[in-house]
């Protein structure tokens, strides 16, 4: 039997899912962007709060925040069932996408944000795809540097922070 996940209204979480057999299935950037889309239809349909990701070729990470009576498993489900579908039918094949069940663990103070932030800032960067961490387009902090505003949300409504503070490693 596996184990229960640790669920808690209101909670902020680190999410991380990967690609079956470590398929490089998100590689390419057409696809990436097709996976930013879905995440943008998963905020149409359930509410929930982005406060840094990540895509990577393999895998994809998130600080996440369900709304309010939003199951995070559910909203998961959704996505990755969706968006495999999509990239089924592109791909001309069917079956599973996705790995095991995706990970999540609870944020639980400013220090944990930040910590995760930056892991996930800094997790192209130390798989070699780019120079600086600001310089991927497709994670969090080029959004927010750049002033892309439709999948982030601010960060000082976490609770956790201020105004936010990035850096440009």
């Amino acid at each position: 039997m596996r184990k229960r996940r640790d669920l808690q209204a209101g909670a902020i979480y680190h999410v991380a899912s990967k690609i079956d057999h470590g398929d490089m299935a998100l590689e390419d950037a057409v696809i990436k962007q097709l996976f930013l889309d879905m995440v943008v239809l998963a905020k149409k349909k359930f509410p929930f709060k982005i406060w840094n990701f990540t895509v990577m070729g393999n895998h994809i990470h998130f600080l996440i925040q369900p709304g309010e009576g939003v199951s995070l498993s559910k909203l998961m489900q959704w996505l990755k069932c969706n968006f495999a579908k999509k990239w089924n039918k592109m791909h001309g094949r069917h079956g599973h996408v996705w790995g095991e069940r995706f990970f999540s663990k609870i944020v639980q103070d400013r220090r944990a944000f930040e910590n995760v932030s930056t892991y996930i800032d800094e997790n192209p960067l130390k798989a070699g795809l780019v120079e600086k961490a600001v310089d991927w387009v497709f994670g969090g902090l080029s959004h927010r540097l750049r002033g892309i505003r439709w999948l982030l949300d601010e960060l000082w409504e976490t609770g956790f922070y201020g105004p936010p503070v990035v850096t440009t490693s």
